[in-house]
C-alpha cells in the first residue's frame, strides 16, 4: 500500500497538485498570503523537499494587493493558468472579506521559469465576495466552478458553475449547484467553498468544503451522471452528511479544501489540508498550522468514493 508522510508539506493550506506528464506540480496558499509559488517533482513524495519557485508577488496597492488565497495551476490547450483570489484590503465589510478572482497565463513550456502575464479579474454575475475557482474539461467544453456570495442568499458562499469562453472569461449563464443548508455546512459560518472535480465510472463528482475553517471544517459531495446536462441543478445529487471530517481519535481537525491527483499507475489521490490541534488564537485563517496531506481514495462497488478517515500524523 502506498504510504506518504503525514503531513506531506507543512504550513501549506488549500493545496493543489497537478499531475502533468511525468511531473507533479504543487501550489497552495502560503501563510503570508503574499505570493504564488510552484513546486515541481517527479513524485508526490518528492514534492515535500522540492524548492518553491515564486512566480508572482502581490503588488503593494490595488485590487490584488492583499490576502492571496487558494491558487490552482491548470494547463489548458498548451498554456499554463493560475486561478487565485485576492482582495484590495484586509478590512471586512458587512463581516465579509473583499476577494475577487484573478487569472495568470504562461505560454512558455515551463511554468516555473516562464513568463506569467496577468489576465485580470474573472468577472461573474455578481460583484461580490468570491474565491476558490477551479476549472475542468468535460463534454467538449471548458468549465469554471467557484464559490461566491449571492446578494439574496444568507451566508458566506455558494457553489456556481459556468461554461468558459476562454480561460479568463465566462460564457452564458452561471448556475448555483449548492448552498449551505445542513447543520454541518453552517457551523461558525454558512459556507460552501473549495470545490474540486473528479470523474469515476459513469459519474462526475464535486467535493467541496463547508463551515468555519476550524475543527468544524469538513467535506461534502455532489454528483451527477457524466452524460447529464451539468448546468441543470436538478441533475445533481448532494450528500446528506459530510464525507470527510474531523477525527478526534487521530487528532486531525478540519480536513478540507481538497484537490485530486493520481499516482503514476492511475490511483486516485485526495489532497487536502488539516490541523493536528484545535487551540487557535484569533482568526483561524491567520493560523499557519493547516498542513498539506494526501491519502488514497477507495471506490465502492456502487461507484461512489470512500474518503475514509483522516490518518494520524506519521513520518
Amino acid at each position: 500500500m502506498l504510504q506518504w508522510p503525514n503531513p506531506l508539506i507543512e504550513q501549506r493550506a488549500d493545496p493543489f497538485i497537478l499531475h502533468e506528464g511525468s511531473e507533479y506540480y504543487f501550489i497552495a496558499s502560503v501563510p503570508e498570503y503574499d505570493r504564488l509559488e510552484i513546486r515541481r517533482a517527479s513524485s508526490i513524495a518528492e514534492l515535500a523537499q522540492a524548492e518553491g519557485v515564486v512566480v508572482w508577488r502581490k503588488p503593494d496597492t490595488g485590487p490584488m494587493s492583499e490576502l492571496i488565497w487558494a491558487p490552482e495551476l491548470h494547463r489548458i490547450e498548451g498554456k499554463w493558468y493560475i486561478y487565485y483570489a485576492a482582495a484590495h484590503t484586509k478590512a471586512l465589510r458587512d463581516n465579509m472579506f473583499q476577494h475577487r478572482m484573478y487569472v495568470l497565463e504562461c505560454a512558455d513550456s515551463c511554468p516555473l521559469t516562464g513568463n506569467w502575464v496577468e489576465k485580470g479579474q474573472l468577472t461573474t454575475q455578481f460583484d461580490t465576495f468570491c474565491l476558490d475557482a477551479t476549472t475542468f474539461s468535460h463534454q467538449g467544453k471548458q468549465w469554471y466552478l467557484w464559490a461566491q456570495k449571492a446578494p439574496d442568499i444568507p451566508g458566506n458562499s455558494n457553489l456556481y458553475l459556468s461554461e468558459m469562453a476562454n480561460p479568463w472569461t465566462l460564457k452564458g449563464e452561471a448556475v448555483m449547484l449548492s448552498k449551505p443548508e445542513f447543520d454541518w455546512e453552517c457551523r461558525g459560518f454558512l459556507v460552501n467553498e473549495g470545490p474540486a472535480v473528479i470523474f469515476h465510472g459513469e459519474r462526475i463528482f464535486i467535493t467541496y468544503s463547508a463551515s468555519a475553517t476550524d475543527e468544524n471544517y469538513c467535506m461534502g459531495l455532489l454528483w451527477a451522471n457524466k452524460d447529464a446536462n451539468i448546468l441543470d441543478p436538478k441533475n445533481w445529487h448532494k450528500s446528506l452528511q459530510p464525507v470527510f471530517t474531523t477525527s478526534e481519535a487521530n487528532r486531525q481537525f478540519g480536513p478540507g479544501h481538497n484537490s485530486f491527483t493520481t499516482t503514476p499507475d492511475g490511483q486516485d489521490v485526495l489532497v487536502y489540508h488539516a490541523r493536528n490541534y484545535t487551540e487557535i488564537e484569533g482568526d483561524p485563517l491567520y493560523d499557519p498550522g493547516r498542513h498539506t496531506r494526501v491519502k488514497l481514495i477507495e471506490w465502492g462497488p456502487d461507484g461512489m468514493p470512500d474518503f475514509g478517515i483522516p490518518p494520524a500524523d506519521h513520518p
